[in-house]
């Protein structure tokens, strides 16, 4: 298959992480035979400071003629602690998404057996859990009208949905739960929220057209608490913008590290793969980033063009470094492996299909770890 990748690596610690991602993606290439062709953008703050604006027109039309994206990550401290800034890294990441169309977040969660130990949370807690979270992606209160009053006294920002906005990505979490566990658990606040209660007539309505999955409704509050208490009893998760965006980032702790969780935001044409985690700069240049989700971000490419298999030979060399410890500080805090050995060490598994060991003292030197 011959794809051509629009490459922003954005802020922080996003050029290190997707370099390794695309490290991986060229290894699926070399051992199947495709052609994956790649091409980098500025976006976030680099674009900020290259040209002003955090998504100039140039990648945002790379972006559109590209067959996938693949992000980085996104922010500056600069930015963050400056609140009177008019222009913000963010902004580039919101309008790509409003841009291409981008209208499904799509988060797997998942606790790996090796890093049970590593979530603050009991084993038992944790053991089995394996959900995914559907978040719509352009509408709600973050693309919503927003205000701030003459005096600087009083601000609004406005949530708005409509039935289109609610239906096209609730039809995606049905499906997909379809091929899981048949449950979908829709997260909203219709106790208090217009919005929620237009999301939840119109999820129910729509649930009749896929009568093998169960349909539950839990509020966002109680949500969050369920995820903690019990996140076995979640298979796809449906939401909104916002609480998407929480409860995403809530759910890392299950896996140990938000260095694990990545994510795909889809549209009618267009489709970008992130990790779900953020700039870290004060990590960046330190090769202590962990690539994981940037990679099994990249997985997720492979899988929304049909090259299952492709992905399943990235998550195995995952789960394979992971049971080595071949891994970052943030899991391994003894005998840690720096960002760039994790995607070496990745690189070699998927190009010699597994058939490899792990030599330490060559992947110290920065050399191939096949002996």
């Amino acid at each position: 298959m011959k794809l051509k990748i629009a490459v922003l690596p954005g802020d922080g610690i996003g050029p290190e992480i997707t370099k390794q991602a695309v490290k991986v993606l060229k290894a699926v290439a070399e051992r199947f035979d495709h052609d994956f062709q790649f091409e980098e953008a500025v976006v976030g703050a680099a674009a900020i400071d290259a040209t002003g604006d955090p998504l100039p027109a140039d990648t945002l039309e790379l972006c559109a003629g590209a067959d996938a994206v693949l992000f980085g990550a996104i922010g500056h401290p600069k930015y963050d602690n400056d609140p009177d800034a008019k222009v913000r890294p963010e902004q580039g990441l919101l309008n790509l998404r409003k841009g291409l169309g981008l209208f499904a977040n799509i988060r797997p969660v998942k606790a790996y057996p090796k890093l049970i130990d590593h979530s603050p949370l009991r084993p038992e807690r944790i053991t089995g859990a394996d959900m995914v979270i559907y978040r719509e992606l352009t509408g709600g209160i973050y693309f919503g009208k927003k205000s701030t009053s003459e005096d600087g006294r009083s601000a609004t920002d406005v949530c708005t949905y409509s039935v289109d906005e609610i239906e096209r990505l609730s039809h995606l979490a049905f499906k997909a739960a379809q091929k899981r566990r048949k449950k979908v658990t829709l997260v909203d606040k219709a106790n208090v929220l217009e919005t929620s209660r237009l999301w939840r007539k119109t999820v129910a309505n729509l649930s009749a057209e896929y009568p093998d999955v169960a349909l539950d409704f839990l509020f966002v509050d109680n949500a969050a608490m369920q995820m903690i208490l019990d996140p076995t009893q979640f298979d796809v998760i449906l939401t909104e913008n916002m609480f998407g965006d929480i409860l995403s980032d809530e759910a890392s702790v299950i896996g140990g590290s938000i260095g694990l969780l990545a994510s795909a935001s889809v549209g009618e044409k267009s489709a970008m793969f992130e990790p779900i985690h953020g700039s870290y700069p004060q990590a960046t240049g330190k090769g202590i980033a962990n690539p994981v989700a940037s990679i099994l971000s990249a997985a997720m490419l492979l899988d929304h063009f049909g090259l299952t298999r492709e992905a399943a030979v990235v998550r195995d060399a995952v789960e394979e470094s992971l049971h080595l410890d071949v891994c970052t500080q943030d899991l391994n805090k003894n005998n840690y492996y720096s960002t760039e050995k994790v995607g070496d060490f990745l690189e070699g598994y998927i190009i010699e299909a597994g058939n490899m060991r792990l030599n330490n003292e060559n992947l110290s030197l920065g050399q191939m770890t096949i002996i």
